[in-house]
């Protein structure tokens, strides 16, 4: 059995064809701000915890500044 190598993309386009689905025709708006918010709070809060709220070393985890992340925190309001 073929391993699939893109679960968490599959997984991402699944879930945006089902609520495309459920639009029902309707044209979506701001789409792109509406996923990627989906993804990232989600994301942040993950790397987080796992890096025990350390922003310096969650913001290596994710490539990022420090002042991004901070930035990104409060944004999704995990400050």
């Amino acid at each position: 059995m073929k391993k699939n190598k893109r679960p968490f993309a599959d997984c991402v386009g699944h879930s945006l064809n089902r609520y495309l689905k459920d639009l029902n025709g309707e044209t979506p708006s701001e789409l792109y701000d509406m996923v990627i918010s989906q993804v990232e709070k989600p994301l942040l809060e993950i790397v987080m915890k796992r890096a025990s709220n350390n922003q310096s070393r969650a913001a290596q985890m994710l490539g990022i500044n420090r002042n991004t992340l901070r930035k990104k925190l409060r944004d999704h309001g995990l400050n």
